[in-house]
């Protein structure tokens, strides 16, 4: 029996596997940093992040925004409404969907989620100057465009790519 033949790249060294173990790298340090810091677990820290940066949202809309799966989304939605973090309102456009925004005391959470999404952000970049940096980013819009267009999204998804770039890094 002949051995498969190796590939021409090492997993390791694809774009593909590194992204993927960047983002659960980072991620796991948010989680921590979001319960700690900002008292929240990590996917309503999400959620509250998406809702007090593009609120309205449906749920469906959050999902995308937080880069959740819609069951994801919406438990942690319930949550945040349950601890009066968040405002759960039928939509005006759609007679069975709901519209989600911060109510005045998830504000102030909300503020703390993102004064842990900027330090996360700092933290993570930290190894690049400012030339990197700008460079990097320039990079990461153009791959995340090409993303969506390959995928058959829109590049209009509700993600501007400097948004999406932050997000994933979150």
């Amino acid at each position: 029996m002949t051995p498969p033949k190796r590939p021409a790249i090492a997993l390791d060294r694809t774009i593909t596997h590194r992204l993927h173990v960047l983002a659960k790298v980072t991620d796991r340090v948010s989680q921590a940093a979001y319960e700690t810091d900002a008292g929240i677990p990590f996917s309503e820290g999400r959620c509250l992040a998406a809702i007090g940066a593009f609120s309205p949202l449906s749920v469906n809309d959050l999902a995308q925004r937080a880069n959740l799966n819609k069951g994801q989304a919406s438990r942690a939605a319930q949550s945040l409404v349950d601890q009066g973090l968040v405002r759960k309102e039928a939509s005006a456009t759609d007679g069975r969907g709901v519209v989600l925004t911060l109510a005045p005391p998830g504000r102030q959470v909300w503020q703390r989620v993102m004064q842990v999404i900027e330090r996360r952000n700092g933290e993570i970049v930290a190894c690049l100057d400012d030339a990197e940096l700008q460079q990097f980013s320039r990079l990461l819009d153009r791959l995340l465009d090409h993303a969506r267009r390959t995928a058959g999204d829109s590049a209009e998804s509700g993600h501007p790519p400097a948004v999406a770039a932050q997000a994933q890094t979150a």
